[in-house]
């Protein structure tokens, strides 16, 4: 039996915020080749191009553009059977630094409020808007995209890990709300995994200032897999392998939980 007829997702529409690179650009690519109808809601379209794709320019951060994604996947295909709300920034920061009080490495209300918007006010606006359509049809799931450092924090990124606490929250609460609709809430937490396009030098620069290392150094650590009992860094297929499980019927059963994708990875 292939994955199109274990998952009977085929010909279902699916919203993946943030599905123009890296662990949305696996989810979106994992469900097309699943049979499904996917809606790409991103700034820019991404480099995957299929017949069962729609690409929407989405601001998640506005009500008004998630609107506008909304209504253009119902014209398009005519319903949403889930979500998946992926899209995500973390801006390395340190909330104290001695050396420079008001350096360019310190927590300020300007990348705060860029984070918690994108990370946080997006899934609920997706939320509300498209739970509204599952809700209506008494069927869907809602997969929000969790990280390890949401449920063990992270040195140099704790704005990204409290906004990741905070989708924690909203999937426990949301899976209450909505059970009662049939519609399932679940997140998923992905840990080390392997490269993107998403580490920019000025990503990997501000991660390393955060942790007195250099940058050289950060990125040695990235290949010590030494505290995973798999012995190696996750794979975005793996990623996305799950969240195609959790939109699917197979998955029937589960909500209200976040489930760490991390290899065995823990602090013992």
């Amino acid at each position: 039996m292939s994955s199109e007829e274990w998952l009977a997702v085929a010909g279902k529409t699916f919203v993946v915020t943030g599905g123009s690179s890296g662990i949305g650009d696996a989810i979106v690519k994992e469900l097309i080749a699943d049979g499904a109808n996917v809606v790409n809601a991103d700034l820019k379209p991404g480099k995957y191009q299929a017949d069962k794709l729609l690409w929407v320019e989405t601001d998640v951060t506005s009500k008004a553009a998630v609107d506008n994604l909304v209504a253009k996947t119902l014209a398009h295909f005519g319903t949403i059977d889930g979500l998946v709300n992926n899209a995500g920034i973390n801006i390395p920061r340190i909330l104290v630094d001695p050396k420079a009080p008001d350096g360019q490495y310190v927590i300020d209300e300007a990348n705060y409020d860029k984070m918690f918007n994108v990370n946080v006010k997006s899934v609920f606006l997706l939320s509300s808007a498209i739970g509204k359509v599952l809700v209506k049809n008494h069927h869907g799931a809602i997969v929000n995209m969790s990280s390890e450092s949401g449920l063990e924090g992270s040195q140099g990124a704790s704005v990204y890990s409290a906004t990741k606490g905070a989708i924690n929250g909203f999937t426990r609460a949301w899976a209450k709300e909505l059970g009662q609709y049939d519609v399932r809430v679940i997140g998923v937490a992905p840990g080390v995994l392997e490269a993107t396009g998403l580490r920019t030098i000025e990503y990997e620069e501000g991660l390393a200032y955060s942790r007195h290392i250099t940058v050289e150094q950060l990125r040695a650590g990235y290949s010590k897999t030494s505290t995973i009992p798999l012995g190696r860094s996750g794979k975005l297929a793996e990623v996305a392998n799950l969240v195609a499980f959790f939109l699917s019927d197979r998955a029937g059963y589960m909500t209200g939980q976040t489930v760490n994708v991390s290899g065995g990875k823990s602090r013992g």
